[in-house]
């Protein structure tokens, strides 16, 4: 199958890399030249604008959006003046669902679908497959799902409703994750700097990860990171928040839904970004790297601004 694609950053690449594994032929577009020219070395066709990629794209064209929230408005406003009636953009990343419903409106009055899929599996994604969170229309959904099928893990993919649902459904999942990062920061640190010294963190991690009721594949980073460097000082230990939970935080308080354990997560992230820095928020800090490619040092005088 065809499909345009903008966005070939962390999770771009390698989705793109997966769809170019399984055939499919992807005509890739962004901002930065070189990520362009690293997936023509992949195989992919590239377009240097939105003109010739949709006319690379056929009679009903599909483009895949893997682009940051701030700017997923403006991208979409440019393609539906160039769009035909038909075609389906699909926003894969991380956008808020409220969002995905007003911009869902503007793409109808064009003739254009909009699906949804809130995507987890950061940059193992590319071997392990992605799980899919689907929102839309069922002919859109239909018409698109030989590339969701393609990035997914086998049975990953759920098509949950109409456009906005799969966004929904990944905000509640990155506040859940929120919460569980926070409690195995939390639980590590007490090992660090509590009553017994010198426990070996990494030994903890591997026995967790065999038979115990808390074993995940966060768990297992963890000790991966903790063996590399047991104090955690590849980091500064800022930990950045990129929208969702505070999104998911606010839908709740307005269902009146207690979530005070994301609230705690949040605020640590938050306070992490004043000066407030522990080993807690350097494990923190180092998961998000380890699962999505996030920086392990931040850029300080971009962050005061």
């Amino acid at each position: 199958m065809k499909v345009g694609f903008i966005g070939l950053g962390r999770m771009g690449f390698q989705m793109v890399s997966r769809l170019l594994n399984y055939s499919h032929t992807v005509v890739a577009n962004d901002v930065n030249p070189d990520a362009v020219k690293r997936v023509k070395r992949l195989g992919a066709t590239t377009a240097f604008d939105r003109e010739s990629m949709i006319a690379e794209l056929g009679t009903r064209p599909v483009i895949w959006l893997m682009i940051p929230a701030e700017y997923v408005d403006h991208e979409i406003e440019e393609l539906l003046k160039l769009l035909p009636k038909g075609a389906v953009i699909v926003d894969g990343g991380n956008s808020d669902y409220r969002k995905t419903l007003q911009r869902y409106s503007r793409c109808q009055e064009k003739g254009v679908e909009l699906v949804d899929v809130g995507t987890s599996g950061g940059i193992l994604g590319l071997n392990n497959g992605f799980s899919m969170m689907v929102g839309g229309t069922d002919d859109a959904v239909r018409f698109v799902e030989p590339l969701i099928k393609s990035l997914a893990q086998v049975q990953g993919y759920r098509h949950f409703g109409p456009t906005g649902t799969g966004h929904y459904i990944k905000m509640v999942h990155n506040a859940i994750e929120y919460g569980i990062m926070e409690s195995y920061a939390e639980g590590y640190r007490l090992l660090h700097e509590g009553p017994f010294h010198d426990l070996d963190l990494a030994a903890v991690s591997d026995v967790w990860q065999r038979g115990s009721i808390i074993a995940s594949s966060l768990n297992a980073m963890a000790g991966e990171a903790l063996k590399r460097s047991p104090e955690l000082d590849t980091t500064d230990g800022i930990v950045l928040e990129t929208g969702e939970a505070s999104w998911a935080l606010d839908v709740a308080r307005k269902a009146s839904v207690d979530m005070p354990v994301v609230e705690a997560a949040y605020q640590v992230r938050q306070e992490s970004r004043r000066g407030k820095v522990t080993f807690a928020t350097r494990l923190l800090a180092v998961l998000r790297n380890k699962f999505g490619g996030h920086p392990l040092m931040q850029d300080h005088s971009q962050k005061r601004k």
